[in-house]
């Protein structure tokens, strides 16, 4: 792993759809170190202290996330932006629309 690079985490609910596709899209460049959670208990992979310390930015897919996070961990993610992309659950794995929303709105937040 690169420390020169950005880290950066995406969140979802159950860690399925959303926040792997971003993972996936990310996890190409070469200037970001990625990672992807949810906040549910039944998620593929649930979002733990460690994700939250590790990241240097937080992508949410709704603010139910953020919300999630905030009560959870809200020591932790002082001075972290958490940023909210409003993508619902809608979509399937790597589905063009999601890919495409979530590239446009990410880059949003990245751009200089």
């Amino acid at each position: 792993m690169n420390l020169n690079k950005m880290n950066l985490l995406f969140i979802c609910s159950r860690n399925q759809w959303r926040s792997p596709t971003a993972e996936y899209i990310w996890k190409r460049s070469s200037e970001y170190n990625v990672r992807s959670a949810g906040t549910s208990p039944k998620a593929k992979k649930t979002v733990n202290s460690r994700d939250i310390i590790w990241a240097d930015v937080i992508f949410v897919m709704e603010t139910k996330h953020k919300n999630r996070i905030v009560a959870e961990f809200t020591r932790m993610l002082h001075h972290k932006p958490v940023n909210v992309l409003d993508i619902p659950d809608e979509y399937q794995y790597m589905d063009p629309e999601l890919v495409s929303e979530l590239e446009e709105k990410v880059m949003h937040f990245l751009s200089p």
